[in-house]
């Protein structure tokens, strides 16, 4: 299996607002950047569909290193929150309706096609890619119509 680190991050002018994404997909040394936006979005949807669209652009199954800055989808994934929502007609363990479900479905099922390990890092602290991501999805949120 090749292995693939994937660093994303989403941004929101406002919540809602408009929004930008983007992924850094780096395999061997090779780095393929992947970005876009949205005129009214969130930031969390933002996060989110920054992961979808790198987990889609793999070709074929992979190892792959999810690095971001949020804690909403790396504990929602790596904890199996998102797993229960879904299990329990995505709904929280509070009765509440989770938000996302469509992202959250899709997002489930891109992660069975890959063997994912994840890792949170702080934003805003100088991590290379995070910070790459950041500008990125910022610029995208600046030009989304």
């Amino acid at each position: 299996m090749k292995e693939v680190t994937v660093y994303s991050d989403g941004s929101c002018k406002g919540n809602p607002g408009p929004g930008g994404w983007c992924c850094i997909l780096v395999y061997r040394g090779h780095e393929k950047i992947l970005s876009g936006g949205d005129p009214v979005t969130t930031n969390n949807r933002m996060e989110m569909t920054a992961v979808i669209k790198a987990l889609e652009a793999l070709k074929e199954p992979c190892r792959v290193t999810l690095v971001s800055d949020s804690k909403y989808v790396i504990d929602a994934l790596s904890l199996g929150w998102a797993e229960k929502w879904k299990s329990r007609g995505w709904k929280r363990s509070s009765g509440d309706d989770a938000l996302n479900p469509d992202l959250w479905d899709k997002l489930l099922a891109l992660t069975k096609k890959h063997t994912l390990t994840y890792k949170w890092v702080k934003g805003h602290a100088g991590h290379e890619y995070n910070e790459r991501c950041d500008e990125i999805a910022q610029n995208a949120a600046d030009n989304a119509h």
